[in-house]
This record gives C-alpha cells, sequence and structure tokens, in this order.
C-alpha cells in the first residue's frame, strides 16, 4: 500500500460521494450524538467561511428534526467570534440567516486576546526573552480563545461544540485538536475540501460564502492555500487518489508525516 492510499484509508475519504446521502448520513450521526450524550442541542462558532456554514447547516438540520421527532426543543446556537472589527462578519449572518437560525450569539475576543498576549509577553520577559508575541503565536491564542468562549457558553447551555475540520485540514494538521482547544464532534471530518463544498451548495450556503478564499482568521490576510503553499484542489484530488505533480505531492506528504502528532491521541507511558 502506498502512502497515498495509506492516508486516503486513515481519513476515510470516498473517491466518490452521493450529496444526498452524505448530508442525510451526517445529520443522523449529530442526532444520535445528541441523544446519546443527552444534550440541549448543538453550539457552531460561524466563522463566514464554508466549512463552519456547511457544519451550521448540518446542526440546524439535525436539532429541527429532533424537535420535531421528540416533543422539546434542541437548539443549534450559532456563535460569531471577530476580533475587534470583523470587515466579512456579514457573511456569518448571511449564514445564520440562510439556515433560519434562532440563537446566535456574538462574542469579541479583542481584549481577551490582548490580555493574554500581554500576559504572555510579561512571562517571557521574566526568563529575560524580551520580545512580544509572533504573528503566529498571536494568531494561536485567537484560536486558542474562541474556543474557550465556546465552551463557556456550551456549558451553560447544556451543548456539544462541533468542529468543522475535515479530511484536507487533517492531511496537512490544519485543524482544532486538543492543545487548539478541541470539539465535541465533527461531522464533516471524511470529506474533503471539494467534497465539503458540494455539500454547501445542496444545503443553500451563501455564494457570497462559496467564493471566499479559505482562512482560520489568523491574521489579516491569512489564508490556507498561501500560507502552506498547496491547493486545496490538489489536496482534494490526492484524498481521491488521483495522481497530482510529483512535488506537490512530496509537500503534502511531508505536511502529513509533520503533523502525526495532531491526529494521534495524547501520547502516555
Amino acid at each position: 500500500m502506498s502512502l497515498q492510499q495509506d492516508i486516503i484509508a486513515k481519513l476515510g475519504v470516498k473517491p466518490v460521494i452521493n450529496v444526498d446521502e452524505e448530508i442525510r448520513k451526517r445529520v443522523n450521526f449529530l442526532k444520535e450524538y445528541v441523544l446519546k450524550a443527552g444534550v440541549n442541542g448543538l453550539l457552531i462558532a460561524i466563522s463566514g467561511g464554508i466549512d463552519s456554514a456547511v457544519a451550521a447547516g448540518l446542526c440546524k438540520k439535525a436539532t429541527d428534526e429532533l424537535t420535531e421527532e421528540k416533543g422539546r426543543e434542541y437548539k443549534t446556537v450559532g456563535v460569531f467570534q471577530p476580533y475587534g472589527e470583523q470587515v466579512d462578519i456579514s457573511d456569518s449572518y448571511a449564514v445564520a440567516d440562510a439556515f433560519n437560525l434562532k440563537y446566535r450569539i456574538e462574542t469579541n475576543i479583542e481584549e481577551a486576546v490582548n490580555e493574554i498576549v500581554l500576559e504572555a509577553e510579561y512571562g517571557l520577559k521574566s526568563i529575560g526573552v524580551h520580545q512580544h508575541l509572533s504573528r503566529g503565536g498571536k494568531g494561536n491564542v485567537k484560536a486558542r480563545t474562541r474556543m474557550v468562549l465556546q465552551y463557556a457558553l456550551a456549558f451553560e447551555l447544556n451543548l456539544l461544540v462541533v468542529g468543522t475540520d475535515h479530511a484536507s485540514e487533517a492531511i496537512t494538521g490544519f485543524f482544532t485538536k486538543y492543545g487548539d482547544g478541541a470539539v465535541d464532534i465533527t461531522p464533516l471530518s471524511t470529506l474533503n475540501k471539494r467534497q465539503v463544498r458540494m455539500l454547501a451548495k445542496r444545503l443553500g450556503v451563501p455564494q457570497s460564502v462559496l467564493d471566499k478564499a479559505p482562512t482560520a482568521g489568523l491574521w489579516e490576510g491569512q489564508t490556507d492555500e498561501s500560507e502552506l503553499g498547496i491547493t486545496y484542489e490538489d489536496n482534494s484530488d490526492y484524498l481521491e487518489g488521483k495522481e497530482i505533480d510529483p512535488a506537490v505531492r512530496e509537500k503534502l506528504e511531508k505536511q502529513y508525516i509533520k503533523t502525526e502528532h495532531k491526529r494521534a491521541p495524547i501520547p502516555g507511558i
């Protein structure tokens, strides 16, 4: 078995999908997990990107069906988490509108992030390291602060925190894992980016979201593809078992090997 075949098998990606079957399977997965966990519903942070939009659409279908089937309300709560002013936050709200989300919470993380950054810089200074947190370091603080807030809200409302991680992120290590704050459930995990986009179109994700470049929003102008130097087209082709440019293949496989720790359970002895 080649490394490519091994990666595809481990991440569970299909070369071809039936969109309606995938939507139904993932909605059922969410419903079953909500009932098993005994919670009141699902919490999804809506960034304005395609992944969180698809996850929000699946969550809303799941909780709507549970509400009808069980005769009590199950909630999908959409959370918006700008750092200061988010220029594209209208896309986040457009997603909420598209799926008729009743419950919406906006938590601005700017002050909390800046305080954490200052405290970290004081800590560095105490051991003789006089520097500001790096751009990447501050970006990670933003990501983790968002998760802290999601879990604070989810705890009070008895909800599960839904992650937007999928196979095209898993192969490069660009997903939320233990040190990043983690999540409770990941309904997109066996899809590649192209397949997520296919579900987005069927679910009715707004066109403004479909047209955006994928980004984790770690800093101004950051995009996944520019940071990694690998397009999601090549990434998706690889995960569907297709041949891609050997140089891109090598870069993608090196990234996979480098980030193995993110896909593995926390090691112990």
